[in-house]
């Protein structure tokens, strides 16, 4: 019994050590997200001030659409018209993805693209 109690023993820096790093985990990954920057979709770091103007304007129209009388049929198809929605015009609509906008490409081009610069064709 006393050899028993004697390994355990030996391991309690190892679980001191283990409790530390999870701890340190935890404060860091709670803290590294605060760091983490603001980029628009053309790379470059915004302000946080810079999108306040759109978001107030948003705002402004949608109070307005609720407070009044609903919108009309011919009302709805004409603001509708101008964006994505009635409310939200065409605010940011260059950032959102959509089809016409996308970039994506296939596994297939991909793969045929990775085979193209190892071979050295490419």
């Amino acid at each position: 019994m006393r050899s028993v109690r004697f390994n355990l023993s030996a391991l309690r820096p190892v679980r001191i050590l283990f409790a530390i790093c999870v701890s340190a985990l935890l404060v860091f990954s709670q803290a590294l997200p605060a760091f983490s920057a603001p980029v628009n979709p053309g790379g470059s770091p915004t302000a946080p001030q810079q999108g306040e103007a759109q978001l107030r304007g948003i705002e402004k129209e949608a109070q307005e659409a609720v407070l009044k009388d609903p919108y009309s049929r011919k009302e709805t198809q004409t603001k509708a018209q101008e964006g994505l929605n009635e409310v939200q015009g065409a605010a940011d609509l260059n950032k959102m993805s959509r089809p016409e906008n996308a970039k994506a490409t296939s596994v297939e081009d991909k793969l045929k693209n990775a085979l193209e610069s190892v071979t050295g064709k490419n």
